[in-house]
């Protein structure tokens, strides 16, 4: 299939329901059973929405909100907002009411697209707050409130009367108005610290985005089925996960919650996923505490085939050049072992795409060991998301990848990344002075620290993120984090340690683990705060860290921890939607717990 250039996102919609019209665009389920819309029918379904928001009065350029879950109505109602030439302003479910209110007065959003109830009822808590809201478009019936007018998906989109030929044409003539440079979109950022910014992005971000990442990845044509979980509200997942599924003519799959992952990749057997470290720490961490539980024999084969695919990644796609002794030995390593793996992501699963926070090499070298290949990849909401990843022809442990073509880096005097590209927003709305602040003679400031080595790009931290102790010392958090987080024992880190004399950590354990542990030791507990506090658990956690602290330098050592029961949560405010550290409210709520780790520094 070529790379036709085309002139919006709808423009791309509408290309591929005339090349793939019988061909499946979406699938989800609905009642319990699963239900397909081919292109044709997905192209003309946005048609009747954008048809129902012309009779609401909607005009280019309006900010249209979605305050949904993922779904297949999410999808539907994005392409028909941007079919009438209006921008699409998603906002995460987890959002709470305020944050909600601040994006919808800040954009201006006039109509709400909301998932059901639940949703309205964050929207009903702020009414008096957001005047200019006029409309709530519901993907589910329920009994609205006077004071908040709200009306059904299938109502706004008159979904019994088929679109005619006049009203067709009236629309595509619409759609030829958009011009590349329009704002397709508006996302604020979740942001881990301060009032989130909306970020314009453009038809020609997305487009060229998703042209490259395609081009780059070769990995990506229309027999694929990619499954969908990470919100919408993402741009990884809007850009990666679903505008490139639909440019190549692919067939877009909704999970039924991020819980059921596994048993919906059992059911659908996806061949690409989109997805952030957390999923795939999870799953590594389990494939080799199944491991540990085997018999002697099958333990010692199964740690044999890792290390043949180790040799065979590195030879076949890092020096190119394997060996046919190699291949024998893989092609048997796989019979016997990797194809059991596969066979838990369905049996279809070609590749991964990661993105969103750092991924642990080794984590990331086991995927491609077992032949699911993480592709895994760098970018911000204000890069549409891709700057470079790592691909079949690009790939190297520990990066980021390669940049894609016609994006331009460089490193700045301090190690900050800058970047240059077709990716790079308009700027962030109504906010000219957060523009000028981000902009450095033409270059879009990352505020990450990195390096660029044989043309493969290494981040090292968050600019912003940078630990610099009483000493001096410039630390990195978040290798530390991950080196702590590899360990058996670990579910999550934080490290401290900002003008302070020493590092410290508040550690979450795996919960899993640490009941064992408390069985075959014979500890007696009453409920997880106090086994946490037990003396057996704390000095086996202080000979994990004194092992981990050996493979740190001296100044990066964890001098002290505190065992938390319980995890970090989106819900406990501590992780943005997509799972990264909110360092700052970590801080606020264990403030005491931190500070008590400082009290006495004589050791």
């Amino acid at each position: 299939m070529g790379n036709p250039m085309y002139r919006s996102v709808p423009d791309m919609l509408r290309s591929n329901a005339r090349e793939f019209s019988s061909r499946l665009a979406l699938k989800y389920r609905k009642q319990g059973a699963f239900v397909t819309l081919t292109y044709a029918a997905y192209y003309e379904r946005a048609l009747m929405v954008s048809r129902g928001l012309g009779k609401m009065g909607v005009k280019q350029g309006d900010r249209i909100a979605v305050l949904s879950e993922n779904r297949a109505g999410w999808v539907i109602a994005d392409m028909g907002i941007l079919c009438t030439g209006s921008v699409t302003v998603p906002i995460y479910p987890t959002n709470t009411p305020e944050q909600i209110e601040y994006m919808i007065n800040h954009s201006g959003a006039k109509i709400v697209f909301v998932s059901g109830k639940f949703q309205y009822g964050k929207l009903l808590k702020v009414r008096a707050a957001i005047p200019g809201v006029e409309l709530v478009v519901s993907f589910e019936r329920f009994l609205g409130d006077p004071g908040l007018p709200v009306t059904t998906f299938y109502q706004l989109s008159e979904i019994d009367s088929p679109i005619t030929p006049e009203e067709k044409k009236e629309i595509e003539a619409k759609i030829d108005l958009i011009k590349q440079e329009d704002m397709l979109t508006l996302i604020y950022t979740s942001g881990t610290t301060g009032v989130p910014k909306g970020v314009m992005l453009s038809h020609n971000n997305i487009l060229t985005n998703t042209r490259y990442m395609t081009e780059q990845s070769g990995a990506i044509n229309e027999n694929d089925v990619v499954l969908s979980f990470l919100p919408l509200s993402h741009i990884l997942e809007r850009t990666a996960g679903y505008y490139m599924t639909i440019r190549n003519g692919a067939l877009l799959t909704f999970a039924d919650s991020i819980e059921k992952v596994p048993e919906n990749m059992m059911e659908i057997q996806p061949t690409v996923m989109v997805s952030v470290p957390r999923l795939f720490e999870k799953i590594y961490h389990r494939i080799f505490e199944n491991a540990h539980q085997m018999p002697s024999v099958k333990k010692a084969l199964f740690h044999w085939a890792v290390e043949v695919g180790k040799q065979y990644v590195a030879a076949t796609y890092i020096h190119k050049h394997p060996s046919s002794l190699l291949n024998i030995k893989y092609a048997l390593a796989d019979k016997l072992i990797f194809s059991k793996v596969r066979a838990r992501f369905g049996g279809r699963m070609k590749l991964f795409c990661s993105g969103g926070a750092p991924l642990d090499k080794n984590i990331n070298e086991f995927f491609w060991v077992i032949g699911i290949p993480i592709f895994e990849g760098y970018g911000l909401t204000e890069t549409s998301p891709a700057i470079s990843f790592n691909n079949f022809a690009h790939i190297r442990f520990g990066s980021v990848g390669f940049p894609l073509p016609e994006t331009e880096l460089k490193i700045a005097a301090d190690g900050e990344i800058l970047v240059k590209g077709p990716q790079i927003m308009l700027g962030y709305y109504n906010n000219p002075e957060a523009t000028a602040e981000v902009f450095q003679d033409g270059w879009l400031k990352t505020g990450d620290i990195g390096h660029i080595d044989e043309g493969f790009v290494f981040i090292t931290d968050r600019k912003k993120e940078i630990i610099i102790t009483a000493g001096g010392k410039n630390i990195a958090p978040q290798p530390i984090e991950n080196e702590l987080k590899m360990d058996k024992y670990v579910s999550s880190a934080f490290v401290h340690g900002d003008r302070k004399p020493y590092i410290t950590a508040l550690i979450v354990p795996n919960i899993e683990r640490l009941l064992e542990f408390a069985k075959e030791h014979h500890i007696h507990y009453f409920e997880l705060d106090d086994l946490v506090m037990h003396d057996p658990v704390q000095k086996l956690f202080e000979q994990r860290l004194a092992d981990i602290n050996s493979r740190l330098a001296p100044y990066e050592t964890i001098k002290k921890f505190v065992l938390l029961p319980h995890d970090f949560s989106i819900e406990g405010g501590e992780l943005t939607p997509t799972l990264k550290l909110r360092r700052k409210i970590i801080y606020e709520k264990y403030k005491h717990r931190i500070e008590d780790m400082y009290i006495d520094h004589s050791n």
